[in-house]
């Protein structure tokens, strides 16, 4: 989270616009929280311009309700639906849709290890399918897409680790979903960016606190929604503003993983296992030459102020995300910590 944002946050909180309540008190169908909803959304379209023909829905349950809430909303339990497994999560989202409809997996990298992605040419496309899923970064294993696939179905993206970090064409995607805590606020909040025209068919019978049209018809106040979390979405948009929009942010993604993969490209002690054209610019999975070693680089790593760089259970080693929020400050550092760790460790 930046720290101007959470700044902002917490000055506001005690008392809102000199009410003498807290945001965190007020009725969500009170004029404040609408406004809270209005200004977000409206700050959000323009940061990626959404079109008006999109529904732009603040939805709770985390990315992954959207698992099974995309397959629930566009396709019926007969329907076919095209999977990329490029990692954990797609893998994780094509078994729960599994549930709702027939998954057929149109390519797979599981067994490379999720270091590589099939060539487009191979994949295993369905004849009418009713969307083709993918997520174009896997935070897991740093696989990146270095595109967006270009495909007949409706396309369906997980972007919960790569949104509002560059510039998007909305309109290369039918729906694009987006859990909060990486780029855009705390967790409690999913994002879903929906074109109108794919949302309102009706697949199958639904609850309303199911159904994306639903939400949408009650601008996303079908129930009471996570107040809090879009008021800190919203500071997150005006701070993107401020600095510059999408292509700034671009700028910094690609100088953060610049500075990273040439530390771990040029030393003989660190290693990332991704193919080059595959790696993530915001999750950057790397090992020492030593595995035994990798306990006493956390530690020191922690002593140094340098936190979180364990990698995923499933995979070991370490892994450093960087979203919008890191400073180049921040990986200045753990460069030169890596740097000082391999010359003292390097044997």
């Amino acid at each position: 989270m930046p720290h101007e944002v959470m700044t902002e946050v917490r000055e506001r909180l005690i008392d809102w616009d000199g009410r003498g309540i807290s945001l965190l008190e007020m009725s969500h169908r009170s004029e404040p929280v609408r406004q809270v909803f209005a200004e977000a959304e409206a700050d959000l379209r323009e940061l990626l311009c959404v079109p008006e023909d999109y529904a732009v829905l603040f939805l709770q349950g985390g990315a992954s309700l959207q698992f099974a809430q995309v397959p629930m909303n566009l396709a019926g339990p007969d329907d076919a639906a095209d999977y990329l497994i490029s990692g954990t999560w797609s893998k994780k989202a094509a078994q729960e849709a599994s549930r709702e409809c027939r998954v057929q997996i149109a390519a797979s990298g599981e067994e490379s290890g999720f270091v590589s992605v099939p060539d487009a040419s191979t994949w295993s496309l369905s004849a009418s399918a009713a969307y083709f899923h993918c997520a174009p970064n896997e935070t897991i294993s740093g696989v990146e897409l270095p595109e967006l696939p270009q495909v007949s179905a409706p396309l369906v993206v997980d972007m919960s680790s790569t949104i509002l970090s560059r510039p998007l064409d909305v309109t290369r995607c039918d729906l694009i979903y987006a859990g909060a805590q990486k780029n855009i606020g705390p967790s409690g909040l999913c994002l879903v960016i929906a074109r109108r025209e794919l949302i309102e068919r009706r697949m199958r019978p639904l609850p309303n606190i199911l159904s994306y049209a639903a939400q949408d018809a009650a601008g996303s106040m079908l129930n009471t929604p996570p107040v809090f979390p879009v008021y800190v979405a919203g500071c997150v948009f005006r701070w993107l503003k401020r600095q510059g929009g999408l292509e700034a942010m671009e700028v910094a993604t690609r100088a953060r993983a610049g500075m990273l993969y040439e530390a771990i490209d040029s030393s003989d002690f660190y290693a990332n296992p991704v193919a080059p054209e595959f790696r993530s610019l915001t999750n950057v999975p790397f090992t020492l030459a030593d595995a035994g070693l990798d306990s006493v680089f956390l530690a020191e790593a922690e002593a140094a102020g340098l936190h979180y760089l364990e990698g995923h259970r499933s995979v070991g080693g370490m892994r450093a995300s960087m979203y919008n929020a890191m400073p180049l400050a921040g990986v200045d550092a753990l460069v030169a910590f890596m740097h000082d760790f391999a010359q003292r460790h390097g044997g």
